[in-house]
């Protein structure tokens, strides 16, 4: 059964069984991540024709963040440190993506307004939501210890979101809209 009426009066439960209310900073941070996630997922989707690549680039990075959201999810010291964790190196693969895609792209001298077509503005959504999920995860470790690895894999998501949405753009033979002022 899918519904258990216990979160009809306001609160949810954490990982361990602890209960929140569904507006706490905690459930803010890692219900922002899911959000992040889902759009994700339609954005592999997109890159779902040319199979390999893009498309499996984004699925590790949805299973990474569902470990990002369970981690957020625990309050319990005991049990958060038997869960799975995002790993230092995650953070070094995006990294390498990044650079990787950057070399495929012209030298950007104007900010990018998000568009060119379906997949880069996309792209640009996630990239958006990425960084709203950070700036929650921000405000969460003013009141509790969050590991440093978590903000930054949040922060290169962001990044490699971006240059991902350029390269969809360009790849596309489109033309990027750029700011100029």
């Amino acid at each position: 059964m899918i519904y258990t009426k216990t979160g009809d009066g306001g609160t949810t439960s954490l990982v361990g069984g602890s209960r929140v209310n569904k507006d706490d900073v905690r459930v803010e941070a890692y219900g922002t991540v899911d959000e992040l996630n889902s759009h994700i997922g339609l954005l592999a989707e997109m890159f779902r024709p040319q199979e390999g690549g893009y498309y499996d680039e984004l699925k590790a990075v949805q299973h990474n963040l569902f470990t990002l959201q369970t981690l957020l999810a625990t309050e319990d010291e005991a049990i958060y440190r038997r869960l799975p964790q995002l790993a230092e190196e995650e953070v070094e693969i995006l990294e390498r993506q990044i650079d990787t895609i950057s070399d495929l792209l012209p030298k950007l001298h104007n900010f990018v307004i998000a568009g060119g077509n379906i997949t880069g503005a996309q792209c640009h959504v996630a990239r958006t939501i990425c960084r709203r999920a950070e700036r929650c995860v921000v405000t969460l470790s003013r009141q509790c210890h969050v590991d440093d690895v978590l903000l930054r894999y949040l922060n290169r998501l962001s990044d490699y979101l971006f240059v991902l949405g350029r390269r969809a753009v360009v790849a596309d033979g489109k033309q990027e809209d750029l700011y100029i002022n």
